[in-house]
């Protein structure tokens, strides 16, 4: 290793020496393959020491940011090029730093110029500059090879075997020749797919062994790059009747020269598998504390140990099966496909290991104020979670800017055989105001039906030392996946299930007179009958209701067997997967160009639709507008909740080629009626260089005998809409009163209002200017007779 301590390199530079000058083999060598792009580019020079090279970018048209760890580096830079324009001089360490100093939108050129040899973490650093390049950008790797370095000098210099490591992966890697230097020209993606290896076929009849799992005060993750060429975790076999805790606490010492006392190693699970038909049996040790300095103790085994990003081991190339195993249980997830083992995981009482960078630290506050100035936190004891909880932790395979993302980005963590996404961490300003909603209170219980464990550990925050969660949830691979996070980052507050969370809790969870508070964190076409009854006098449930397909996050609160709305919040969640999940039942037309969606669960007669849809189309417009930033989700639930003989109407071809005027993929509100069907849908009345000088009118189109009378209909009902729900100011729209009784509750003990039968419950919506009527499904029926 060619690694440096950081006051060395700044006497180095105060003495005023510098390195071999940048020549013109160089300079012909970038000026071919890298030229700056036209209209000028953006460059980041690593470890620019004095400036030579960042300089020789700036005049040949690129906007240069050069970074150096070393302040007396810059200091020289700054003297000898304080006239020169386009170059950004900035004090970074490119390994331990955060680095928000560098450009967001990235580079068309990074080079690395007579300092690889320096780096640590080489792969984490490789990997993570190639994150940052542009499309069509590149990363040139200019160093000393072996061969043309003296003996005494070869530890600032790469071999084959190096070079080869650092263009693995790469779209493609060109090797130039600059004097006797090593120019590797890397472009395309950044890394080679995580695959889990063998080593050499064994002589033994069985194996046993241990490996330490540990992680830094970045919360990084040790690996070794063996002289097998991949990469492993510090550990090896037990001897005689040593424990396998005690294996992993001296094999990490042998290997790495880190040290840990015995009672800081924990036993995660054992994991069964063989290699090349040899039995083996390893046991996963999470080390939580340790101390020393890290140093290859065994270069016959290693040529270096590393610290590892965990979002960057699903590209980290070959890891040793058994490493990628253990990888996987310890943060399930971060191997996107772990090699197949028997897992027998143990009940293990450790605690929570600290670690993170101070990128996170930043990027969680700037998400914090996003969602705090949306005004989605407006409770303290929100934003204090909002800033305190590891969000990152809690997925880890995705990376820190992804993770801590303040708009409507979730982190999808698990998907099924179609690849629909089943599992995430949900956008950070949804799950802030369904807390806020919520509102637990200091030392609160609270259930929760999903699991992931960051919006648990919102909760423990909110409610405080005295509080307690219990997450529930249908996976098991989620549950493992929980179980492990809120022990890595947790507060020890959070008490994970698995079973099916439409049954509520386990009834030795359910504390006496029931939750104070419960959260339902995925799409629920129904209301479980459990998350009332597990519910105390006056505890108030929030869940992601599907109404008509249209997803709202409510918030009840219980008064007796009825459940009273407080709020209404638009959202999206993966879909329920228990006892409540439900197929909405549809039907196809004309060759599936259209499909009807019959979300409210009964399919309504179809019977000469498509012969009407055949015909000519009636138009009604509605006198309606809307803006560019117009919000009409209310006008959704309006439309499905009062309109008799809704259907949502899909199209799968576009305007020019299909019947009607949806765009391809979308749908769109309807009702049926005796061979005819309307829809609602808009056409854009006005145009404009600015979004505000758009305008859109909704308008009705509709097929069949009894279309033009259907038209009518919706057109009252946009009409009615606009009247007495809408609002100029998007965020003051009325919701509707909603009240959900038991299922089975006679109509004379409902209170006027439109109602929607589900299966396990009955819906009352009580909108302003509606007066009562008949039930949704009577009066479905009731127009289909009205039609004939």
């Amino acid at each position: 290793m060619g690694y440096i301590p950081q006051d060395e390199w700044e006497q180095h530079y105060a003495d005023g020496l510098g390195f071999r000058p940048l020549g013109g083999a160089e300079r012909e060598v970038l000026a071919e393959h890298v030229p700056a792009p036209e209209g000028g580019g953006r460059a980041l020079d690593v470890g620019c020491g004095a400036g030579e090279l960042a300089v020789h970018l700036a005049s040949v048209g690129y906007t240069v940011d050069a970074v150096d760890f070393a302040d007396s580096a810059l200091t020289r830079a700054r003297e000898g090029h304080g006239d020169v324009e386009g170059v950004r001089w900035l004090c970074l360490d490119i390994e331990r730093d955060d680095p928000a100093p560098l450009h967001e939108d990235g580079y068309d050129l990074v080079v690395m110029r007579l300092m690889y040899p320096f780096l640590r973490d080489r792969g984490r650093v490789l990997h993570g500059l190639g994150e940052r390049l542009r499309k069509g950008g590149a990363l040139v790797v200019i160093t000393p090879v072996v061969e043309h370095t003296p003996q005494e000098r070869r530890a600032i210099a790469l071999d084959e075997d190096e070079i080869a490591l650092v263009t693995s992966g790469w779209e493609t890697a060109q090797r130039l020749d600059a004097d006797g230097l090593a120019v590797l020209i890397l472009r395309g993606p950044c890394h080679a797919d995580a695959r889990a290896v063998e080593k050499s076929p064994t002589t033994g009849h069985a194996l046993t062994g241990a490996l330490a799992v540990v992680t830094d005060a970045a919360g990084r993750v040790l690996l070794g790059r063996s002289r097998r060429g991949m990469l492993e975790l510090p550990g090896g076999k037990n001897t005689g009747p040593e424990g396998f805790a005690a294996t992993a606490v001296r094999e990490l010492a042998e290997e790495t020269g880190l040290v840990a006392a015995p009672g800081d190693a924990h036993v995660l699970t054992m994991l069964a598998d063989d290699s090349h038909s040899v039995p083996r049996l390893t046991a996963v040790v999470r080390i939580t504390n340790w101390n020393g300095e890290l140093a290859v103790k065994e270069p016959a085994l290693f040529d270096r140990w590393e610290w590892f990003d965990l979002h960057s081991l699903a590209c980290a190339g070959d890891i040793f099966t058994p490493a990628a195993a253990a990888l996987d249980a310890v943060w399930p997830g971060v191997i996107p496909t772990p090699p197949a083992v028997t897992a027998y995981p143990l009940a293990v009482d450790q605690p929570s290991v600290p670690g993170e960078p101070a990128q996170a630290v930043r990027l969680r506050e700037a998400m914090t104020q996003t969602v705090i100035d949306g005004g989605w936190a407006t409770s303290e004891r929100v934003q204090d979670a909002l800033r305190t909880v590891p969000r990152h932790r809690f997925a880890p395979e995705a990376d820190l800017a992804t993770a801590y993302d303040g708009g409507d980005r979730a982190v999808t963590t698990r998907r099924d055989e179609t690849g629909r996404a089943i599992s995430s961490v949900s956008a950070a300003w949804l799950q802030a105001d369904m807390i806020r909603s919520l509102d637990p209170a200091p030392g609160a219980i609270v259930f929760e039906a999903g699991s992931g464990g960051y919006n648990a550990e919102l909760l423990t925050h909110v409610t405080g030392p005295e509080g307690r969660v219990v997450t529930v949830d249908i996976d098991p691979w989620v549950v493992r996946r929980t179980r492990r996070f809120t022990t890595e980052a947790g507060s020890g507050r959070v008490t994970v299930v698995e079973a099916d969370a439409a049954l509520g809790a386990p009834a030795h969870l359910v504390p006496r007179g029931g939750f104070d508070a419960s959260v339902i964190t995925y799409n629920c076409w129904d209301i479980a009958p459990a998350w009332r009854e597990q519910l105390t006098e006056g505890g108030r449930l929030v869940l992601p209701l599907e109404i008509g397909g249209y997803t709202r996050a409510i918030t009840f609160e219980r008064r007796g067997q009825v459940l009273h709305t407080r709020g209404f919040t638009y959202c999206g969640f993966v879909r329920d997967q228990g006892q409540q999940a439900r197929a909405i039942p549809s039907v196809d037309l004309l060759q599936s160009e259209l499909t009807l969606r019959f979300e409210h669960g009964t399919t309504l007669p179809t019977q000469g639709v498509e012969e009407a849809l055949r015909g000519p189309r009636h138009e009604a417009p509605t006198g309606v507008t809307m803006g560019a930033n117009s919000y009409f989700g209310s006008l959704q639930l309006y439309v499905a909740t009062t309109l008799p003989g809704f259907c949502r109407l899909a199209a799968h071809r576009g305007p020019a080629t299909g019947v009607t005027e949806i765009a391809k993929g979308k749908d769109v509100p309807a009702i049926l009626g005796e061979a005819s069907l309307a829809y609602l849908t808009y056409v854009q009345t006005r145009d404009g260089g600015r979004s505000e000088d758009k305008e859109w009118e909704w308008v009705v189109h509709a097929f069949g005998e009894h279309g033009p009378r259907l038209a009518e209909q919706v057109v009252a009902t946009v009409q009615a809409w606009d009247r007495t729900v809408r609002a100029e100011d998007n965020s003051k729209h009325a919701d509707p009163a909603l009240t959900a009784y038991p299922a089975g509750t006679p109509d004379d003990l409902l209170p006027a209002g439109h109602v929607l039968d589900k299966e396990r419950c009955r819906l009352v919506f009580q909108w302003p200017g509606r007066t009562g009527r008949l039930p949704a499904t009577a009066e479905a029926e009731s127009v289909s007779r009205s039609a004939r």
